[in-house]
């Protein structure tokens, strides 16, 4: 696949996250290989793969209003609290019902 094809979730990617996902690659899959690698617990590589997961699944939910996908993404990178997400998407969607 040529650099300009490609898919809209890779590229709303950092690049450390494509540098985690061809590790993760080259590492067959390993979550223990990877905590291995970056010297870390298990359940540190799996919060990591979890939040990519959540970046990659954002990307991709293409009904979701930019709000919303602006939202998810601030919550996924701790820059605001899951409740406080939740709160502000639950307000959005009964303002535009609203209307």
């Amino acid at each position: 696949m040529a650099i300009n094809n490609m898919p809209d979730w890779m590229s709303g990617l950092e690049s450390e996250d494509l540098t985690f996902i061809k590790n993760f690659i080259l590492a067959s899959g390993s979550l223990k290989e990877i905590a291995k690698q970056y010297g870390v617990t298990y359940p540190t590589v799996r919060l990591r793969l979890d939040r990519l997961i959540q970046k990659i699944k954002i990307s991709e939910d293409t009904v979701s209003v930019p709000f919303i996908s602006l939202v998810k993404k601030l919550a996924i990178n701790d820059k605001l609290d899951f409740d406080t997400a939740k709160l502000l998407i639950t307000e959005y969607k009964n303002i535009k019902e609203e209307k």
